[in-house]
């Protein structure tokens, strides 16, 4: 096996192991259909979609999978439980493809990543996570401590910064989050920095506050350059299902988001929200998601493979 392939089936191994929970669950729910000797008909699709379900694949994003299997059924194209198994493998790869995007970091500098979401997503970790796969790809970062409204949140991040050795702009609880982050892009100018990766708050129990936020950082962002935020990504807690959607809708509409991370995903077995954020795009551009968070450790932020991950949840 040869450099390319060691790496992509030690990629397929971490899927596989981190996504154990969903996996879990579909195999729990559709193992006897896949691997017995039940024949495939109507019913077993209905089975099958109830299994898909209690993964928070969502109603519709199911009802277009189950739709795909039922006119491959009336074809006659599931005369066993391999080609049910081989059909439901493509159907779900077709519905997660357009999420697949790579995150690359284009020619300003500094290239300046906003990072939203709600409180507890893990956006912290994200953006030390990241960080250190920037730092491995060639690029030097500095981190920005945005969510001054959390001292537990700057001083997570200082760590990330010591861990990873890379420098932070911080200034004490309480302090304007947009002259913070405002005053880390002019650092990174100044010492010929590559990336910023801006941190922001996330509280819910003031949405509208939030939101107002947010669009005022973008505003004092755009001051140092009309093209920043270069990306701005929205983080999303796997355990949170359905919510992802309006997640992404409220976020969207407040500040445009360009991408999203899917975090914590080895502690979920919800990890079909993914097909459901999919399939409700289906209609318009869809919106990528970069990564998915597999781990606690600095390496377990990998870029989303829509490939990997389905093989990952129907592994046997």
């Amino acid at each position: 096996m040869g450099e390319e392939g060691a790496k992509n089936e030690g990629l397929r191994g971490r899927f596989i192991r981190s996504l154990g929970k969903t996996r879990l669950k579909v195999s729990h729910g559709i193992g006897d259909l896949v691997l017995g000797e039940k024949s495939i008909d109507e019913n077993t699709l209905l089975d099958l979609e109830a299994s898909l379900l209690t993964t928070d694949v969502g109603i519709d994003a199911a009802e277009a999978i189950i739709a795909g299997l039922k006119g491959r059924l009336s074809r006659n194209e599931l005369s066993d439980r391999k080609a049910l198994h081989q059909a439901l493998r493509v159907e779900l790869t077709e519905m997660a493809r357009p999420l697949g995007k790579p995150f690359q970091i284009g020619s300003a500098r500094p290239f300046v990543v906003l990072f939203i979401g709600v409180n507890g997503v893990g956006k912290t970790t994200t953006i030390g996570k990241l960080s250190k796969h920037l730092e491995v790809a060639g690029f030097s970062t500095l981190l920005a401590a945005g969510d001054t409204f959390r001292a537990a949140a700057t001083e997570q991040i200082q760590a990330w910064g010591t861990s990873n050795d890379v420098p932070v702009v911080s200034q004490q609880s309480g302090a304007d989050s947009a002259a913070v982050i405002y005053d880390a892009i002019e650092t990174a100018k100044r010492r010929g920095i590559d990336v910023v990766l801006a941190d922001t708050a996330g509280r819910l129990q003031a949405k509208k506050g939030l939101m107002d936020e947010l669009s005022k950082i973008k505003r004092v962002i755009a001051r140092t350059d009309e093209t920043a935020p270069h990306e701005c990504l929205l983080v999303i807690d796997a355990n949170v299902g359905q919510n992802a959607l309006s997640q992404l809708h409220d976020f969207d509409e407040a500040v445009g988001v360009s991408g999203m991370v899917v975090a914590k995903l080895d502690g979920s077995a919800r990890g079909g929200v993914l097909f459901s954020l999919a399939h409700a795009q289906a209609s318009q551009e869809c919106t990528p998601v970069y990564f998915i968070g597999l781990g606690e450790s600095a390496d377990d932020l990998e870029p989303f493979d829509p490939d990997a991950f389905v093989e990952a949840l129907l592994a046997p």
